[in-house]
């Protein structure tokens, strides 16, 4: 059984967000994504997959669709597929967001 603990996921790039792997199957994967400040996701589509934004820690703009909202620790959003979706972290602290995408691409 693979055992993990979200306080260890913290590997951030200085480049661009760090998607930091936890679980990943045939129908779904599990990532950690790691956002310095000014950092973003940019908004995108996924045709065929849903995808789940929970934040870990810090602020971020969440983009589902033509609305855009600052989500915290403990707050969370979804894109179903075909909606445009991105983040971005606005603030001067670091972004950990724990992300679902079903089914795997």
């Amino acid at each position: 059984m693979k055992v993990i603990a979200l306080s260890d996921i913290q590997q951030f790039s200085p480049d661009k967000m760090k998607k930091n792997n936890l679980f990943e199957t045939s129908r779904f994967f599990c990532d950690v994504y790691c956002f310095e400040p000014g950092q973003e996701q940019k908004g995108h589509i996924h045709g065929e997959q849903d995808k789940v934004y929970i934040v870990l820690e810090g602020e971020g703009t969440f983009q589902v669709g033509s609305e855009k909202q600052v989500l915290g620790p403990g707050q969370g959003t979804m894109a179903p597929a075909g909606e445009e979706h991105g983040v971005k972290n606005h603030t001067a602290q670091r972004l950990r967001v724990l992300v679902f995408v079903a089914p795997n691409p």
